[in-house]
Formats: structure tokens, C-alpha cells, sequence
């Protein structure tokens, strides 16, 4: 368990490791949103950007998980990957893992925060933002079955995925402060 609050304490404590990892995550979103997409029923199901949420909210905390979700969605966006629709789950879903995990210490709330923050509220807004930006009548629940579908399969790959990762950058700490 001291693992944890190690890896906790270096992510907190060290610029260049969330310089470093909100670097990696950003790529992973990047790359993964546009290969890994899951048809489902009526909507399509990407999950990685929403995993790499979930970590960012752990690994590096709210304010670092959202310029990472800024970052993912701002390269998607200038490649021609994604869409304006990427800002408000994204950034909405990285803030409230962040959030959650700052509050209580538990990946789970972190995942909740991001299905939470992207599967509901980042629909709403981005509800407002298609309308707005888009000229779209979309409506909310156009959007919501599609990002709850997505930020709910990626919240559970995180929560398969967290605990050796942070594990191993647990014992990278260690390593490192034994060198």
C-alpha cells in the first residue's frame, strides 16, 4: 500500500513527471480515440480517451487531467480526427476524476467522476456547444446514450489498468530515491 501514496506524493511533488506523463497520456488519447472504436448498438463506442481520463485524474490530478483532456482534443481536432464535441466530455470528465480521486483517494470514485463528468455533463454541454457552434438541434439525448456507453467502458479499462501502473511507478519512485 505504501506504493500508492508514494506514486501519489511524486505525482504531486514532481513537474517533470506530470510534464512527462500528461505528455504520454495525451499521445495515448490521441492515437487510441482514432483506432480503438467500438460499434454498439446506435452508437459508436471509444473508450480510450475516457480510460486515459481516469488516469490522468489519478496520476496527475484535476487540473493536470484537464489540460491533458485540452491537449488530446485540441490535437484531435487539428489532425481531423475529432470533432469540437471532444472539448466538453473530455475536459468535463478529466476535471471530475480529478476531482473525485483528489477527494477520496479511490480509483472508483475516479472512474464515477468521469462518467459523471463526461457521460452526463459533458453531454449537456455538449448538447449547448452543437447547438451553439454546430447550428445543430441536436438534442441531449441524442448525446448521452453515446458518451455514457464510452467514458463507462474506458472508466472500467482504467480500473483494470491502475493498480500496476501505479504499482510500477511506485517501485520507479522507490528505485529512483535509492539511487
Amino acid at each position: 500500500m505504501s506504493s500508492v501514496k508514494t506514486n501519489s506524493t511524486l505525482a504531486k511533488s514532481t513537474p517533470l513527471f506530470r510534464i512527462t506523463t500528461a505528455a504520454l497520456l495525451t499521445a495515448i488519447a490521441v492515437v487510441g480515440a482514432s483506432t480503438v472504436v467500438i460499434p454498439f448498438d446506435v452508437a459508436k463506442c471509444a473508450p480510450v480517451q475516457h480510460m486515459v481520463n481516469v488516469c490522468a485524474g489519478v496520476l496527475l490530478g484535476p487540473v493536470w487531467g484537464t489540460v491533458m483532456a485540452f491537449a488530446a482534443s485540441l490535437i484531435r481536432v487539428l489532425l481531423g480526427t475529432g470533432t469540437i464535441m471532444a472539448f466538453p466530455g473530455s475536459m468535463v470528465g478529466a476535471l471530475l476524476a480529478g476531482l473525485l480521486f483528489h477527494l477520496t483517494k479511490k480509483t472508483w470514485a475516479a472512474a464515477l467522476g468521469e462518467v459523471v463528468g463526461t457521460g452526463i455533463l459533458g453531454a449537456i454541454a455538449g448538447s449547448f456547444l452543437s447547438r451553439l457552434v454546430l447550428g445543430t438541434e441536436a438534442g441531449i439525448l441524442l448525446y448521452i446514450p453515446s458518451f455514457l456507453i464510452s467514458s463507462a467502458a474506458g472508466a472500467a479499462i482504467a480500473l483494470i489498468l491502475l493498480p500496476p501502473v501505479r504499482r510500477v511507478i511506485g517501485r520507479l519512485s522507490h528505485d529512483s530515491s535509492n539511487a
